[in-house]
């Protein structure tokens, strides 16, 4: 009888394409293969289907034309290693462990290995499982990929490297970065960018036959701005630094073109999710020439809790089962992709504390409200933490920073109240205006701060 049933609910769910609360049919052949690729400070508005009139984009935008566009999608921080922890486990980052960047030497640990991440959870349902491109997790053997679920793993440990030596030379001693399975291994001058997609493609042709799940951290367009000289050529006509950030995005957006068309020379596309969103908003960082990304209308950057930091571009693409060349306006977190994937795979999801939720509801109904009634942030330790509680469309900042304009924010700052909802921009602090709604959210701040530091293993 309950296989009946089950074969019951798989029909409806072929016959019913968006109808993705459906548990998945047993059996590896009906299990979607799932792509998360994860691009690193990549700005807000920074795609042509987010509206940039001078970016170069068809690939991103052909996933957008073919599934879900969010326009209200938020990393879990600000800064590499925190929002990579929150997006592979489903959690705070602090409650994960890495509440900001972790070390990019050798031999220093990172996330806790008691965390359950993406990889572990998939691994358990049957999948193989593939990291391409950044860690920035741990620099030990427990602490690198090999060791957090991934059966496969090749690219860097750090936060960044050149694109033609592998080395990460920010710090001194320059160090090569280049891994295979936790073992160094040397392509010098070899575009990491094809070396990345070489993998990517590797990994769907040996796996085709089986369910795979891969995350594919893409380190662009992250400083060094190194794009490839047809596209340096193409944005010539545009003003430093967003001549060398387009012709990054763009050598980018051509590379995730070449696995997509893999993925549909193997004839895997359909029953593939895809996943596509930034770490966080745009670097104004001197390593890249101050900027070059496009917030839109949005406060600050990389490094800030404003909107400019964490508001991301995202995009979901299931051909089989996801509605396509649609936008949702819903609040949602990459800490959700965590229970989202557990639900549309019908993986177990892991024995402890989440703080995302769900978006099937989301994905099924643009008029689905979003799972969160309030979502929390915190980047850094100590009393000079930055965070975030927001709550319809109030926003509480704490410590806030504005790295485009540092000299905006003054003393009486330090509590920031926002509404976006009347004012998108965060350009006026409400807090005077509004001392009730910041009891309210600063009584929820200290709510999951208390969770956060309590929190056991699970």
């Amino acid at each position: 009888m309950k296989r009946l049933s089950q074969l019951v609910l798989c029909s409806f769910a072929l016959a019913n394409p968006f109808c993705v609360g459906v548990i998945p049919c047993d059996g590896q052949e009906n299990r979607p293969n799932v792509l998360i690729i994860y691009t690193d400070d990549q700005g807000t508005l920074d795609a042509n289907c987010y509206g940039s009139e001078n970016l170069i984009t068809p690939n991103i935008d052909r996933l957008a034309d073919s599934g879900i566009r969010f326009t209200q999608m938020y990393s879990p921080s600000a800064i590499c290693s925190a929002s990579r922890a929150g997006l592979l486990t489903g959690r705070f980052p602090a409650r994960a462990g890495v509440p900001g960047n972790v070390s990019s030497q050798e031999g220093v640990p990172g996330m806790p290995t008691e965390e359950v991440t993406i990889a572990e959870m998939l691994h358990a349902h049957g999948y193989r499982t593939g990291h391409v491109g950044k860690w920035h997790l741990g620099y030990t053997p427990e602490t690198m990929p090999n060791g957090q679920g991934f059966d496969e793993s090749f690219g860097h440990m750090g936060g960044c490297i050149d694109n033609y030596s592998h080395f990460f030379y920010w710090n001194g001693p320059n160090r090569h970065d280049l891994w295979r399975n936790g073992q160094h291994i040397w392509q010098d001058g070899k575009y990491f960018g094809d070396a990345m997609v070489e993998e990517c493609n590797r990994l769907l042709t040996e796996w085709r036959e089986e369910p795979f799940f891969i995350y594919w951290a893409i380190n662009w367009p992250h400083y060094p701005l190194q794009g490839t000289t047809d596209w340096r050529e193409k944005y010539a006509h545009l003003p430093n630094p967003r001549g060398k950030y387009a012709a990054f995005v763009s050598s980018m957006d051509e590379r995730i073109g070449r696995v997509l068309d893999h993925l549909e020379e193997l004839g895997l596309r359909d029953n593939t999710i895809v996943i596509v969103q930034s770490d966080h908003g745009h670097s104004v960082e001197e390593r890249t020439f101050g900027g070059g990304g496009n917030p839109g209308p949005y406060r600050g950057c990389k490094g800030c809790l404003f909107e400019g930091g964490i508001r991301v571009p995202a995009i979901v693409s299931w051909p089989n089962r996801l509605p396509r060349g649609e936008v949702r306006d819903q609040l949602a977190v990459a800490c959700d992709w965590l229970p989202t994937l557990s639900q549309l795979t019908g993986a177990k999801l892991p024995d402890r504390h989440l703080d995302g939720e769900s978006l099937t509801k989301v994905l099924d109904s643009a008029t689905s409200t979003s799972p969160h009634e309030s979502f929390y942030w915190h980047l850094g330790t100590g009393n000079r933490a930055q965070w975030v509680v927001r709550k319809g469309n109030w926003k509480l900042l704490g410590n806030p920073q504005d790295r485009r304009a540092p000299e905006s924010l003054g003393e009486e700052d330090k509590v920031f109240l926002a509404n976006l909802e009347l004012d998108k921009t965060e350009s006026e602090n409400l807090a005077k205006l509004h001392p009730e709604v910041v009891n309210e959210l600063s009584a929820l701040q200290a709510e999951y701060l208390n969770g956060i530091q309590g929190t056991s293993p699970k």
